[in-house]
């Protein structure tokens, strides 16, 4: 994959890997792309992680393209073109491309991302509209288009046999639970993704390197079908059928010559 220092639409060819990464980029470029030209805010749905990567790869080194979730740590994100005149928090404000709804329900029903995603597929909402889900005990912080936002408030009023109750709140306002994580701490021979990955999951490197070869690896939301690639300190890796984990510290090497780990396996 190439990456340009200016805008061109002919990148398309280049960096699409499928028909529907064709048609998603031609879709961000006629939507970002005009109010670049225009110098206007505009702003795509919200991205996966890989989709994130790929628009970036189109507009290259573009000033004033950000991505946006509602919060920092957000995995799925806007991209959003900013004019010259407006700062990064104006998207913490009232006319934000996102808002953030609280959905609250009798705490002892236990929900999950699961039940809240499969719920608004249910009501015939896009993917696309809403982002990243924050279950709490007993309320979700969720995250959607601002278009999206009244719909889903007058349609969205339960989960399974759960009831909800949705108001929108501030976007700084939003609770983002700490993720549980098992913590792990290995050696390894070399920082290869497939080592990284058997360590992570607990599988043989055998088996860890045919996933990656099958497809089923992301690093930071990019495919590898590369088991040598070298993964660094901070990268998160997801494995299709397996999770995700994080190469979360990278230590000396043991007298035995091997590189001290520490990785993190999301529950």
């Amino acid at each position: 994959m190439v990456a340009g220092d200016t805008m061109d639409r002919s990148n398309i060819e280049k960096i699409a890997h499928s028909a529907e990464d064709k048609v998603l980029l031609a879709k961000l470029w006629d939507k970002v792309g005009a109010g670049i030209r225009r110098n206007i805010p505009a702003n795509t749905c919200f991205l996966s992680p890989r989709e994130l990567e790929l628009a970036r790869f189109l507009f290259g080194n573009e000033p004033g393209l950000c991505s946006f979730g509602g919060y920092e740590e957000a995995e799925r994100k806007m991209l959003i073109y900013l004019p010259d005149y407006l700062e990064e928090d104006s998207l913490y404000e009232e006319d934000s491309p996102l808002v953030c709804l609280r959905a609250t329900y009798f705490e002892m029903d236990e929900l999950s991302h699961r039940d809240f995603l499969g719920a608004l597929m249910g009501a015939g909402i896009a993917r696309e509209t809403v982002g990243d889900i924050c279950v709490g005990k007993g309320s979700c912080d969720f995250f959607v288009t601002a278009e999206i936002a009244p719909y889903i408030q007058q349609n969205f009023l339960s989960a399974g046999r759960t009831k909800l109750h949705l108001d929108q709140i501030p976007l700084r306002e939003a609770q983002i639970p700490e993720p549980e994580v098992k913590e792990i701490k290995d050696t390894l021979a070399s920082l290869r993704l497939d080592s990284v990955i058997s360590s992570g999951f607990r599988i043989g490197r055998s088996l860890a390197s045919q996933y990656v070869s099958a497809g089923k690896a992301a690093i930071d939301g990019l495919p590898c079908e590369k088991p040598d690639k070298a993964v660094s300190e901070g990268m998160k890796i997801s494995v299709r059928g397996l999770g995700k984990i994080k190469l979360v510290s990278v230590g000396g090497r043991t007298k035995k010559d091997r590189i001290s780990v520490t990785i993190h396996r999301y529950m």
